[in-house]
């Protein structure tokens, strides 16, 4: 079948008028028999609104394209593999939908009407962003792009999680790492209701309809004043410290140190003599520099180096971290954050095992 045929078979049902197709791009041309006609078919068509939203169909469009590109229906059905057959009838439907001819049919091949070089731009620009759509989601799925919401209850100076956030953002620049800092309690719940994707904390055994997975460990340390009696020693007791006031900042969500260091004296039989100050940490370890008191800090914290300030290691005291998720987080690049973190956790274990 040539193009003549083809032509023949689509204008069978459809005979376009130039001053028609005009006026569909330009109003302003109409005639008022025109307008008068197309009242009419609008009383006959009232849900054509609905029809333009319903019934195009991506093919159509496909075709249109490869129609205007190639300049015939035969070399556009060539490049997308139909018949040409398919091809017209499937731009007959369209322009049925939209009410204007497309493309004027000759022997030679198809050239766009007023109406179809109109109708061009926004569909060229529709698939534009369909395949930009198509790539970010892609994207997403990969865990290439994104967001990773993150838990934690302990310093980010150094250590592990510092470490995991840098390694993890150095490979994945294009997903944002939002960290939030509250109460374990509060985390645990912001994971179960996918507010966060991962909470790292410490202290944990079992939490319903979540996973959890160890990863690594941090020593707790005095923070002391450096000219305290106390910075003698290399290593302490909680004995050593059970005379003197330990400064706790209120805005701290460290409640894991705070709970354990109740129950190391409970197990002498004392009470801390906690001080609680209205600051955040470095304001509380500025107060431990003036001589106000001392500091339980985590391993992690010592990197942060203030003036007047020394640490300490308490002897035998480890806190172990974890990682808390929901089972039913699907996110991609938590996913891979996740799995770096495992890897990193081992590798870890294997350089302390080898004593590196």
């Amino acid at each position: 079948m040539d193009e003549t045929s083809i032509a023949h078979d689509t204008n069978a049902s459809f005979q376009p008028r130039a001053d028609l197709i005009e006026a569909a791009v330009r109003p302003d041309v109409l005639s008022s028999g025109d307008v008068e006609k197309s009242q009419g078919r609008a009383n006959r068509h009232p849900g054509i609104a609905q029809l333009l939203t319903t019934r195009l169909e991506l093919r159509q469009l496909r075709c249109f394209l490869a129609a205007v590109e190639h300049g015939s229906f035969r070399r556009a059905a060539d490049a997308l593999g139909h018949e040409p057959s398919a091809i017209s009838r499937y731009i007959r439907d369209l322009e049925d939908t939209l009410g204007a001819s497309l493309f004027h049919r000759h022997s030679h091949g198809v050239k766009l009407t007023v109406a179809g070089s109109h109708y061009l731009r926004p569909v060229r620009e529709a698939f534009r962003k369909l395949n930009e759509g198509a790539s970010t989601v892609g994207s997403i799925g990969r865990g290439e792009t994104g967001e990773v919401r993150i838990g934690v209850a302990s310093s980010l100076a150094s250590g592990f999680l510092a470490d995991l956030i840098a390694l993890y953002q150095a490979a994945h620049t294009e997903v944002r790492v939002i960290v939030e800092e509250t109460d374990a309690p509060s985390q645990i719940a912001a994971v179960r209701h996918l507010n966060l994707d991962v909470a790292f904390l410490c202290g944990l055994n079992n939490v319903a309809d979540c996973e959890i997975t160890p990863l690594w460990h941090e020593r707790l340390f005095a923070a002391l004043p450096r000219r305290h009696r106390l910075a003698d020693k290399q290593t302490l007791t909680w004995a050593d410290l059970s005379p003197y006031s330990l400064l706790k900042s209120s805005k701290s969500q460290d409640c894991d140190i705070h709970n354990h260091v109740l129950a190391q004296f409970a197990n002498l039989g004392k009470q801390p003599n906690f001080c609680a100050q209205d600051v955040g940490r470095d304001n509380l370890l500025n107060l431990v520099a003036i001589g106000a008191g001392i500091s339980i800090t985590s391993e992690a914290a010592t990197a942060l180096c203030y003036p007047g300030v020394t640490y300490r290691v308490i002897g035998g005291e480890v806190l172990y971290f974890k990682a808390v998720w929901s089972r039913h987080n699907d996110n991609p690049a938590f996913r891979r954050l996740l799995s770096l973190a495992q890897r990193f956790a081992l590798d870890s274990r294997r350089k302390r095992g080898q004593g590196g």
